[in-house]
């Protein structure tokens, strides 16, 4: 748990460089597929200096992060390793989740799909192989999940090996109007990765001091469902990128606008499912987590459970439209609403509602939060539509 945020940073640089990468490589497919083949090798590029900034982070700093991020005596050493090992194997995370995209939008999304799930549950296996049958402690749990993308990546390597592949490692020159163009495009993936960590910590804090820990225990039960809640979303908004970037790169807008329709329309009708089930059997969900039957920790989850989720249709619709614009290259608006969503109005709309209204303040807070920046999102989106060409 302390490591959270570190991780998430970590990923969540892979999934700029991925997006914004693959982004550019659809769009250029469409439009210039000579343009396109230098976009992966330029995507590596921009990777090496966040590889060697984090493995170098993990050699000489992880014991001052560690410290940084609040690690007791009694936990400090395990999580020194933890992090040490996380970040040493960073360029691993890196490139898997650059060449995840980058397959998915060279026309091969099931091998994609199938080297995430093979490499995610081995991640599962071999935790318990590494932990409770060669005793390896914190290394091995650390250990098993840096092993995670190297499978993914060798089970990737089947799109080059079969020669499916368009776009390859050529001879190029770096340049900063590159990378930038990269970052700019990827960066609402950073923010949203990120600001996931960032958010838990902040309503961690607000719950203990209205509930003391049943509270944290409380709002874990939501964290970890919303988790997969938010998932689906992002599932959505990935599958359309490269549909969108390639018929934005042959410039058809209106497909551009049919996938996104597409896209919300299976948004809201998940949500209303989710939300039916999450209502319905709200007691019985919080039961599988409360496995001390604390009748507190109950109450407060079951209250929390329906007042939190009505806030998955509109981040649905955020994290869709969002991507559709970063699809587009439209990066400001992209960024816009991932600020406000991950940051900018969460932060104050939880300590104020919380201060207003206790703890149901802060399980409002997020569906307003979202709400807020929807209108604000389709305002923009409205705003942008004729500019789309």
């Amino acid at each position: 748990n302390i490591a959270i945020p570190v991780y998430s940073f970590m990923n969540g640089t892979g999934l700029m460089l991925a997006m914004g990468g693959a982004t550019k490589f659809s769009i250029a497919k469409g439009n210039n597929k000579k343009e396109a083949e230098h976009w992966f090798t330029d995507t590596l590029i921009t990777a090496s200096f966040f590889m060697a900034v984090l493995v170098l982070a993990g050699i000489f700093f992880s014991g001052a992060i560690t410290e940084l991020l609040g690690a007791d005596a009694e936990v400090f050493d395990m999580t020194k390793i933890y992090l040490k090992t996380l970040l040493i194997c960073s360029p691993f995370f890196i490139l898997n989740n650059i060449v995840i995209c980058f397959v998915r939008n060279d026309g091969n999304p099931k091998l994609a799909t199938t080297g995430m799930i093979v490499g995610s549950f081995s991640n599962v296996l071999l935790d318990w192989v590494f932990i409770f049958v060669t005793k390896w402690g914190m290394f091995g749990a650390v250990f098993a999940t840096c092993l995670s993308p190297v499978i993914s990546l060798s089970i990737l390597s089947m799109h080059f090996i079969r020669k499916k592949n368009t776009f390859r490692i050529i001879r190029t020159k770096p340049a900063f109007s590159i990378a930038k163009s990269i970052l700019s495009l990827g960066f609402p993936s950073l923010i949203m990765e990120f600001s996931s960590g960032i958010v838990i910590i902040i309503f961690n804090m607000i719950m203990f001091k209205l509930e003391g820990n049943i509270g944290i225990a409380a709002y874990g039960v939501i964290a970890n469902i919303s988790i997969v809640a938010i998932a689906m979303y992002t599932g959505i908004s990935q599958g359309i990128q490269p549909i969108i970037s390639r018929s934005y790169g042959n410039s058809d807008l209106k497909s551009c606008r049919k996938v996104l329709s597409y896209a919300l329309v299976t948004e809201v009708i998940i949500s209303a499912v989710v939300y039916l089930i999450i209502f319905c059997f709200s007691d019985g969900i919080t039961a599988i987590f409360n496995s001390e039957n604390n009748l507190q920790l109950q109450a407060i989850a079951v209250k929390g459970l329906k007042l939190y989720f009505p806030a998955i249709i509109f981040a649905g619709f955020n994290i869709i439209i969002s991507v559709f614009f970063t699809s587009c290259e439209k990066a400001l608006p992209a960024h816009i609403i991932s600020l406000l969503r991950g940051l900018f109005v969460i932060v104050p709309m939880a300590f104020i509602m919380s201060a207003v209204w206790g703890i149901t303040g802060v399980w409002l807070s997020y569906p307003v939060t979202e709400l807020i920046v929807s209108v604000i999102g389709a305002f923009i989106y409205f705003l942008q539509l004729k500019k789309l060409h």
